[in-house]
């Protein structure tokens, strides 16, 4: 799935990307291309923490 990702020129210098549909996900890298390289693991990981719970409680379902 394509997210858009809004890249903030660090004031200490590097890059600052974040996701404005996923609140709170951003990340950081001293290149505009280690940001992005940075940015995409921290959006699978702030998927993954959003997904978990709700699996959790499905497969605690299907158990009983």
């Amino acid at each position: 799935m394509m997210r858009q990702v809004v890249l903030i020129p660090d004031e200490d210098g590097g890059y600052i990307p974040e996701v404005p549909s996923l609140p709170g996900c951003y990340s950081q890298g001293e290149t505009r291309d280690e940001a992005f390289v940075n940015i995409k693991e921290a959006i699978d990981l702030h998927i993954e923490s959003m997904i978990a719970p709700v699996r959790h409680i499905y497969l605690k379902s299907k158990a009983k």
